[in-house]
């Protein structure tokens, strides 16, 4: 399997992601996941689509997002993850599609 490479965008927050078969492994801009999200929401927003389809383990993601606040940037993220996912295994579409992951919130602030 090569890579997949998708987009995700929450806000004005834009997340890269790349996706390969790997350890586990979260970097986000060259960072470890834990390093550049210091708290644990934004964490956890990060992994729920690998925990929704138990893929924790089983592949690795960089990321590269920019724009917006930690947490546009961690729903930026959990999109793109989830897209890369369904790239991966079109089974897991229905599960994350349930959870709403793989519907971007176009909420955005007004003036």
């Amino acid at each position: 399997m090569d890579q997949i490479v998708t987009v995700g965008r929450r806000k004005t927050s834009k997340a890269r992601i790349f996706l390969v078969k790997g350890s586990g492994s979260i970097t986000v801009n060259k960072k470890k996941l834990e390093d550049y999200f210091g708290r644990e929401v934004a964490q956890m927003v990060v992994k729920q689509p690998l925990e929704t389809v138990q893929m924790s383990e089983g592949v690795d993601i960089k990321a590269t997002v920019s724009g917006g606040g930690s947490f546009g940037q961690a729903g930026a993220i959990r999109l793109g993850i989830a897209r890369a996912l369904v790239k991966y295994d079109e089974n897991f579409k229905s599960p994350l599609k349930k959870e709403g992951f793989l519907t971007r919130d176009s909420r955005k602030v007004e003036r």
